[in-house]
């Protein structure tokens, strides 16, 4: 039905702007307002811009057409509307309802979420449109819906009360059979254990073959643990999706991973002098993520390549700096971008974190926070990892994963002191990038993270 419209306004659109301009080109779009359609179609010709009404362009009967096609998102003469599926996206045809959130018979009010919808990406809330009363779902979880299917039918002005009531009249009806029953006949009695006693056979004494013990298994036998300590459940789209892109790095890339120590000591210094001045004058907490993030750029201004990416033949150099930051979840691993790092002061990158973080967690994230990214930091030492080799996220060249940060023995002018080491692994491409590159890239690292004078200075 859509294609169809599109073609009938783009038609009649063509044959309406010929008389001012028999040769211009005309580009057409259907602009989406929340539900419903903007009536506007917007006409380019010869540098003029002037909007065309559908009353001009579509006859009554395209006219009731179109008000059908739109029908899901209007209220009917009863006063109920349909909750659809909203757009997700444009690299996301369809999705898998996750949780229905409310039943029919619950009250909704405006915006409130009715139920979930879980992508290869991210989770996506089914809100309603209007305050009511749920009066009927037409899906049902695990189903596989895309944008615009219906999902609710809600009553506008109706309490919970008037569904309670309809729905205990199939309650009774069924329940009226029930009594109708004959009642059935008594069991009998069991028989006394004497006659139990002559019923039961004689066993007779096992035989056992000479490979196999006296409990009934042979040696070889696997023992496996009974089916019904283990269960079964459907992946998730996002884990299938998680599976499915890092298998492809490891069928794709060349990976190799190198490795470094950093000692922590003049970050953690600098962190805890300043840590106070920081939350007061920028209301947020002065981390190891914007250090870590600053010393990735630096180190990706003296290394273009590993901001680079194959694609065929062909070497894309990347003249921008988007750092994709690892977030884990209760429900998989989540990648959202930091844009324009290398323009960004160390207080705009942890705000930019925490909104990201904060926004993973909650499930409110969008497709567009996770799009792009050059360079991705994963900080395994939040759960403890002392060492890791990370995978490449798609389609960047490298990763660099961050771990935990353990008091070590270190030689220190001649003297053997106690520091606070963390070991810091990068995963690159080796099609694209030599260990040459991948060494000087590790060590400008840990240079700018053991002297952060050197980002101040540019050495």
């Amino acid at each position: 039905m859509e294609r169809c419209l599109v073609r009938l306004l783009r038609s009649r659109a063509l044959r309406s702007s010929r008389a001012f301009a028999p040769r211009s080109l005309l580009k057409r779009s259907v602009i989406w307002s929340g539900s419903e359609p903007v009536r506007h179609m917007a006409t380019v010709c010869s540098g003029v811009f002037r909007h065309v009404s559908l009353r001009e362009v579509l006859t009554p009967c395209q006219t009731s057409i179109l008000q059908k096609w739109n029908r899901g998102f209007a209220s009917d003469a009863e006063g109920s509307i349909e909750v659809v599926v909203p757009f997700m996206g444009d690299s996301v045809p369809d999705g898998t309802l996750a949780a229905i959130l409310k039943q029919p018979g619950d009250t909704v009010d405006v915006d409130e979420v009715i139920a979930q919808i879980e992508t290869d990406k991210v989770t996506i809330d089914v809100r309603s449109t209007e305050a009511g009363t749920i009066e009927k779902l037409t899906v049902k979880e695990g189903d596989t819906v895309t944008p615009g299917t219906k999902v609710a039918i809600i009553a506008k002005g109706k309490t919970s009360g008037e569904h309670t009531s309809v729905s205990k009249e199939p309650a009774e009806q069924t329940s009226a059979p029930k009594s109708s029953e004959p009642a059935t006949a008594p069991p009998p009695e069991p028989p006394s254990p004497a006659i139990k006693a002559q019923e039961k056979p004689v066993e007779k004494p096992k035989q056992f073959t000479p490979s196999q013990k006296p409990g009934g298994v042979a040696p070889t036998e696997p023992q496996l643990p009974p089916k019904d300590r283990e269960r079964r459940v459907p992946m998730t789209r996002l884990r299938k999706r998680v599976a499915t892109r890092l298998k492809d790095a490891q069928n794709t890339f060349a990976l190799l991973t190198t490795f470094n120590e950093i000692d922590m000591t003049n970050l953690m210094a600098l962190r805890l002098q300043y840590k106070d001045a920081f939350l007061e004058k920028h209301g947020v907490k002065l981390g190891f993520m914007s250090g870590f993030v600053k010393a990735a750029v630096s180190a990706l201004q003296q290394q273009p390549v590993v901001n680079a990416v194959i694609d065929g033949d062909d070497i894309i150099y990347r003249d921008y700096i988007d750092i994709s930051i690892a977030v884990g979840t209760g429900k998989g691993l989540v990648v959202p971008v930091v844009r324009g790092a290398d323009k960004l002061s160390f207080a705009e990158i942890e705000k930019t974190i925490n909104l990201l973080g904060k926004k993973a967690n909650d499930g409110t994230i969008s497709i567009d926070d996770m799009a792009g990214g050059t360079f991705t930091v994963s900080n395994g030492g939040v759960y403890g990892s002392l060492l890791s080799t990370p995978i490449i996220n798609p389609p960047q060249s490298a990763i660099l994963g961050m771990h935990a940060i353990q008091q070590r023995p270190m030689v220190v002018g001649g003297e053997i002191k106690a520091r606070p080491m963390m070991f810091v692994a990068l995963t690159y491409d080796h099609r694209l990038i030599d260990g040459r590159e991948a060494v000087l890239f590790l060590r400008r690292v840990k240079d700018v993270v053991e002297d952060p004078r050197r980002l101040l200075l540019d050495i």
